[in-house]
């Protein structure tokens, strides 16, 4: 249900109700901790095998940023039992694909293989957790591939440094406050025994949950995972607290110069609370009236209609601890950020002041029936999903129920929340502009 930047652009919006069928699925834990959670699926002929550990950026010391998505690709160097340069030649050559990816909240890992295969899976993960081979070669050569991949997605990247620039301003104690990549000076600095501090402290069985979803015996599953996970020792429980923020009472503004651009981009964003809330899923229909398609709101009025902005949107990024409501817009000729901000909260107040109409509201509950189904259209989509409900929501069983909640909520309630978090002493204004002559000088 979760929507990022990107996504807002693409996603297809269908007429009808649709429906799905249920995801079976069987939990439970082993003894050092770890979860588990099985979902038998046989219509095809393929396994995934994967594991989401409770680690990401806000789990880092703050003069040691990037720790959590540089292991992403740290724990890709081999094992004991895997040499150097050979995990990906063994996926690969057993007819299998792999990947892994970072969030603030967590670090996930799967491979996906024939169904013959379920067992090189299990090991290949049992390894990574069992057996990582973290020395100062591995270290090297994963810096190197960070930095460049920094170089390519942020530093170089046309509003590359949207969010993180949002999120520098948006939270003053909690360690959303830094980007997911982190510093590559903090890397730099760094040593060896810092990575494997990291590692004996997050990388633990009672810090993650394991997920094997598609065709595969449950008997013969089950007494792989106890053979390759049981035998891993339990890890110190982790302590965790939230950082709590201070509400925001009067606007926010700073600003930030983008080397690779040349249109400055409006910037609204708002705190909102965790993506476990009500409000939070509320806040995901707001975004999809105001900025899905080109019939939805902004799009129509500005620039459809108004002809103001080449793109604008709204989209709620919700994570564990707190989300961020995001508006933007890119002026056309003429136009300015300050205009744009002017028309977006225009439709804010439409929202705060009007029930939507009835048409409009059916028209929602039809999309996220329609991204419910999408979202479980795939085994690999609903590994994912399961892995995410049980390890940042606690529920499992959300991946069934959470379009309930979404089905429940009310025009009166999409008011009210809109009320309650979008007003404008309770924002950031981000002055995203291109590098002007005099920086550069």
């Amino acid at each position: 249900m979760k929507k990022s930047l990107m996504a807002l652009s693409t996603l297809l919006m269908l007429g009808g109700t649709v429906s799905a069928q249920k995801v079976t699925f069987e939990e439970y834990t082993l003894n050092n901790g770890l979860h588990v959670i099985l979902h038998q699926d046989n219509s095809a002929p393929v396994v995934i095998t994967s594991v989401m550990y409770h680690v990401g950026a806000k789990d880092e010391n703050p003069e040691r940023t990037g720790f959590a998505h540089f292991f992403e690709h740290l724990l890709f160097e081999g094992t004991q039992n895997i040499g150097r340069g050979e995990w990906f030649k063994i996926v690969t050559g057993n007819g299998g694909t792999n990947n892994a990816n970072t969030s603030d909240d967590r670090t996930y890992y799967y491979e996906i293989f024939p169904s013959n295969n379920l067992e090189l899976g299990l090991w290949m993960e049992s390894e990574r957790l069992l057996h990582p081979v973290i020395n100062q070669i591995g270290v090297d050569t994963q810096n190197e591939v960070v930095k460049e991949e920094k170089r390519l997605r942020v530093d170089n990247q046309p509003y590359g440094n949207l969010i993180a620039e949002v999120k520098r301003n948006m939270f003053t104690n909690h360690p959303y406050r830094w980007a997911t990549i982190g510093s590559m000076d903090h890397l730099d600095a760094a040593t060896l025994k810092e990575f494997q501090d990291f590692n004996k402290k997050f990388y633990i069985p009672n810090n993650a949950v394991l997920v094997v979803a598609g065709q595969f015996e449950p008997a013969q599953a089950k007494e792989w995972i106890q053979k390759y996970f049981g035998v891993i020792q339990k890890g110190t429980p982790i302590t965790r607290t939230k950082a709590e923020e201070t509400p925001i009472t009067q606007t926010l503004k700073a600003k930030y110069e983008d080397p690779n651009i040349q249109i400055p981009m409006a910037v609204a964003s708002y705190r909102t609370p965790s993506m476990k809330t009500r409000d939070a899923r509320v806040l995901d229909m707001i975004s999809t009236i105001l900025s899905e398609g080109k019939s939805s709101r902004l799009y129509k009025k500005i620039v459809d209609e108004k002809k103001m902005a080449l793109q604008v949107g709204a989209f709620n990024f919700s994570q564990e601890d707190y989300g961020l409501y995001i508006l933007y817009g890119l002026p056309m000729g003429g136009f300015t950020p300050e205009s744009l901000i002017t028309e977006i909260d225009e439709e804010i107040v439409r929202l705060q002041t009007e029930l939507i109409s009835e048409k409009e509201f059916q028209k929602l509950q039809n999309i996220f029936e329609s991204q419910y189904v999408d979202s479980n259209a795939s085994v690999e989509g609903i590994a994912g999903n399961l892995a995410t409900y049980y390890l940042l929501y606690g529920d499992v069983n959300l991946i069934n129920s959470e379009i309930d909640i979404y089905r429940s909520i009310t025009r009166e309630e999409i008011r009210d929340i809109a009320k309650k978090y979008l007003n404008p002493n309770q924002r950031l204004l981000l002055d995203y502009a291109p590098k002007s002559d005099k920086a550069q000088n």
